[in-house]
């Protein structure tokens, strides 16, 4: 394992996991799904071998990213490149895999059909840890939570965890799921980095009163973070769901950008290491979800853990921030 890196329990679980997972969003064939800009196969598994070599063992995906060829991919590269009882999966359910009504959601038709066909992409028979990509407005969370622990039971998942939505829907499900004796959930991956920190609020103390691990996803705000303020990318000219996160025209926005570059010159590091060094101080969070398209990424993730700001830094960083509206809940 890497030197750099450490590990840490998962909220209150006794698995431990990488102070970095790796993100897996941006693997898959970019003619399948809606991301134009996903890395095919050969770049991904570059990625993927990388990360292990460094000394990630947590790994995010979801059956929707890219159609499923996310999981694919991530299962093929993980099996070539280290053992399955080292690493730790993660996937999610929620989104369209098909046309029908059925072809989404939380119910339990739905949940049995996909951990199914998300362990026959990931080419193992079971996940570390099996995520609701969102909340289900169409199905009672009683039943969604029910055909969870079934899965669990079945040792198809060993752990649950949910991703962005409301505080008191986190809440009312940890009450549920506690009430009935079903497998509660034990990590949130919700949206936070320096330009989005509306989790602050609710969403993070309810975390640590109920010893939810976090791990946050766009801890770089979609790379916003780490370059000039107007700079465009080939995937921000095409990816409209992380466009519309960040569709705001604050100045404090701008200056949250200003104030990263400022610490990154002064210490003669990247602006990456610098943002993600500051979602990692948080003593909230567990592991931010890191999305990586060039070695150099995760090296900079990886640096980061090293990089300790001070307490001026860090109020220098937060200094420019104002309430923004809710995104990332749909």
């Amino acid at each position: 394992m890497h030197k750099l890196m450490k590990y840490i329990n998962l909220g209150s679980t006794g698995i431990k996991v990488s102070e970095l997972c790796l993100g897996c969003m941006s693997f898959g064939v970019p003619e399948r799904g809606d991301h134009p800009w996903t890395l095919p196969e050969e770049q991904s598994r570059q990625i993927i071998r990388q990360a292990v070599d460094l000394g990630i063992n947590f790994f995010d995906t979801a059956n929707s990213y890219s159609d499923g060829t996310s999981e694919e991919i991530l299962g093929r590269g993980l099996k070539d490149f280290t053992r399955r009882d080292e690493v730790v999966i993660a996937t999610k359910i929620y989104f369209p895999m098909h046309q029908g009504p059925n072809g989404r959601g939380l119910s339990r038709k739905a949940i049995f059909t996909a951990i199914d066909a998300s362990l026959r992409r990931l080419g193992t028979d079971y996940v570390d840890l099996y995520q609701i990509h969102r909340w289900d407005y169409s199905t009672p969370i009683e039943e969604t939570l029910e055909a969870l622990h079934d899965v669990v039971k079945s040792g198809k998942a060993r752990y649950l965890g949910a991703s962005s939505m409301y505080a008191w829907q986190f809440s009312k499900a940890l009450h549920l799921a506690r009430h009935h004796g079903w497998t509660p959930f034990v990590t949130m991956q919700n949206h936070y980095n320096l330009m989005y920190r509306e989790e602050e609020r609710e969403m993070m103390p309810l975390c640590v009163n109920e010893r939810i691990g976090i791990v946050p996803w766009s801890p770089l705000a979609r790379g916003r973070l780490t370059r000039e303020w107007e700079t465009e990318t080939a995937r921000t000219r095409t990816d409209e769901y992380g466009n519309n996160l960040y569709i705001s025209t604050f100045d404090a926005d701008r200056r949250v950008v200003e104030q990263v570059a400022a610490i990154a010159a002064a210490r003669s590091v990247p602006k990456a290491q610098v943002a993600l060094a500051w979602v990692l101080q948080k003593p909230f969070v567990t592991a931010p979800i890191i999305g990586a398209s060039k070695p150099h990424h995760l090296d900079d993730a990886v640096a980061a853990l090293s990089l300790a700001l001070d307490a001026p830094e860090i109020a220098q960083l937060e200094a420019p921030y104002v309430p923004h509206a809710i995104v990332g809940h749909s």
